[in-house]
């Protein structure tokens, strides 16, 4: 995968999440704060836990960093999968259902 492309599909996977967790606190589901700098999305849940999305240009991988652990994401069959095959919205999904205490689902866009 170029670069560009690279760019282009870790940076929508971030935009996804920052307007899931936007509708969320719109609609007061869950207070959770996001806060993005550059290729790093930080949410913060009302527990004080986080989950910190990066990306890596380097590797063109995506990175996640939840209480339960650490996992490294690469571009495979048309979307973003763990070494276990775990996809990226999924696995945040049940990460965020876990430190928000509550169902939560992330869904591509």
């Amino acid at each position: 995968m170029s670069d560009l492309e690279y760019r282009r599909l870790s940076g929508a996977v971030l935009a996804t999440i920052e307007t899931t967790v936007d509708r969320w606190l719109q609609d007061d589901v869950i207070d959770i704060d996001a806060s993005r700098t550059g290729g790093l999305l930080e949410l913060s849940f009302p527990n004080g836990s986080k989950i910190v999305v990066n990306t890596q240009p380097p590797l063109q991988e995506l990175w996640v960093a939840a209480q339960a652990g650490g996992y490294h994401f690469k571009w495979v069959d048309g979307a973003w999968r763990e070494r276990e095959g775990h996809e990226i919205f999924a696995l945040l999904s049940a990460r965020a259902s876990e430190q928000g205490g509550q169902p939560l689902q992330f869904q591509p866009a």
